[in-house]
């Protein structure tokens, strides 16, 4: 036992090695993990205090432990089975095609990463690119929810800054959960999105497979109460308009949705934009076979230099405004009744007209539609035609600047001007620029479905 063994330094070196990866594995990790898990639950128990919604243990389970749970849960084995034998392949091939998809659906959701840091980022950049506006907004329908009850935020979707605003502003509520397209699966943004909650989604998929996995996971995070955001239209809008409803993600929730469960509330959220940064593309892909959106990342990276350059010459200005409406909520057992099944069509339906409803009217559709609808019009008439609107609409859904109508008017027009969508002629009026009609149709769409007849029956005229 007392002999001596001689050994190569890179071998000794390779031991010392091996034993201190040993060491650490079977004691050192699952005390650090332990000590710091500890402290997180310490900080969530601190966060769910002041949250109305507080984080659900369902988003704080281990990332493994959930894949683990999907992969074997009754309805994916049995999908397991059919897929296998429809392919014509054995079923441990199947079961790991879905375990990479659970991998690719279940997020990681982080406290810190989310309260730490997206919070704050999401509140810098929305007030960096926007002057921010609550909109239509309710206090006591929202407080009255059922605190048992799964909230999910059913919203229109203008802008990949949607995620960024109700992030912002529901910040004081809970964490949200989003479902995501595969336009985010990129890294480093992916590691980012999935730490904040978010769950990605396969648009176009129609791998049965795959579509009972989603299904069972949102099934599962609506029956554990976690909150959600949702956009029923599916993707962004390529004319500006409200879209038909999609009705994938709403029917995984009505089909696990049974007497026994707990309620789920839809609360509309409707937002709109004095600038969609997207809009150009949006346009393009509209136009383009299959409506594909395509958004280079060149594209973006030049966008954003020059926007950080006119910050660093002083020339940058906002946007305009944003800004975000929230609707009256729709409890989903209150819609059901008595009925055993949910039609599913009549309540995407009602989801759509509850957000259509609060669509915010800001300067800039306002000013696009009037046009669109009067032709060339002078600054005063623009103001006057203005005022009628105002009238027609009352204040539930107007928000001009300042509640001015001269300074909503000379914001809207100087944002459409400085971006050549409009040209103002030697008769001192303001029309259209050649080219520019269809982002001038764009930015009229979204309040289009508001505007009644009346709104332009005004006696003045587009003088």
């Amino acid at each position: 036992m007392s002999t001596t063994v001689s050994l190569p330094l890179w071998l000794f070196i390779l031991i010392l090695l091996f034993a201190a990866v040993t060491f650490a594995s079977h004691f050192l990790f699952p005390s650090v993990r332990w000590f710091f898990r500890l402290r997180l639950e310490r900080a969530v128990a601190r966060l769910n205090q002041r949250l109305e919604r507080p984080i659900q243990p369902f988003k704080l389970a281990r990332r493994y432990d959930m894949i683990q749970r999907l992969i074997y849960d009754p309805d994916v084995l049995r999908a397991v089975t059919a897929h296998a034998a429809e392919e014509g392949i054995p079923e441990n091939v199947a079961a790991e095609k879905a375990r990479r998809y659970a991998r690719e659906i279940v997020p990681s959701f982080s406290a810190t990463a989310y309260f730490g840091f997206a919070i704050r980022a999401a509140r810098w950049l929305s007030n960096a690119l926007f002057h921010v506006r609550l909109g239509h907004y309710k206090a006591g329908p929202l407080r009255e929810i059922d605190p048992e009850a799964t909230v999910v935020f059913v919203m229109n979707h203008r802008s990949n800054m949607d995620y960024v605003l109700v992030t912002y502003l529901a910040a004081e509520r809970s964490a949200l959960s989003y479902a995501v397209g595969e336009w985010a699966r990129i890294w480093p943004l992916s590691w980012l999105i999935r730490a904040m909650g978010a769950y990605f989604i396969r648009r176009a998929s129609s791998n049965d497979l795959y579509r009972t996995i989603l299904a069972r996971y949102v099934q599962l995070a609506t029956s554990a109460g976690v909150t959600q955001a949702m956009f029923p239209e599916g993707g962004l809008s390529r004319t500006g308009a409200l879209a038909a409803p999609k009705l994938g993600l709403l029917k995984y929730i009505t089909d696990g949705f049974g007497p026994e469960s707990r309620d789920v509330v839809f609360v509309p959220v409707a937002l709109n934009y004095d600038r969609v940064l997207e809009d150009r593309t949006l346009i393009a892909a509209a136009n383009r076979k299959g409506h594909r959106f395509r958004a280079g990342l060149g594209a973006a990276m030049r966008n954003v230099l020059r926007q950080v350059w006119l910050r660093l010459t002083g020339r940058y200005r906002r946007f305009g405004s944003a800004a975000v409406s929230f609707g009256d909520p729709l409890s989903l057992r209150g819609f059901a009744g008595d009925a055993e099944t949910i039609d599913l069509e009549p309540l995407a339906e009602e989801l759509m007209q509850r957000i259509g409803a609060i669509v915010p009217v800001l300067p800039v559709p306002l000013i696009c539609w009037i046009i669109r609808e009067k032709g060339s019009i002078s600054r005063t008439g623009l103001e006057i035609a203005m005022g009628h609107i105002a009238r027609v609409l009352g204040r539930s859904n107007l928000h001009l600047p300042r509640d001015n109508r001269g300074y909503a008017a000379e914001a809207g027009l100087g944002n459409l001007t400085r971006r050549r969508i409009l040209t103002l002629n030697e008769n001192g009026e303001y029309s259209v620029r050649a080219g520019q009609e269809d982002l001038l149709q764009f930015y009229a769409n979204s309040i289009g479905h508001l505007m009644p007849l009346e709104a332009l029956d005004y006696s003045a005229g587009a003088k």
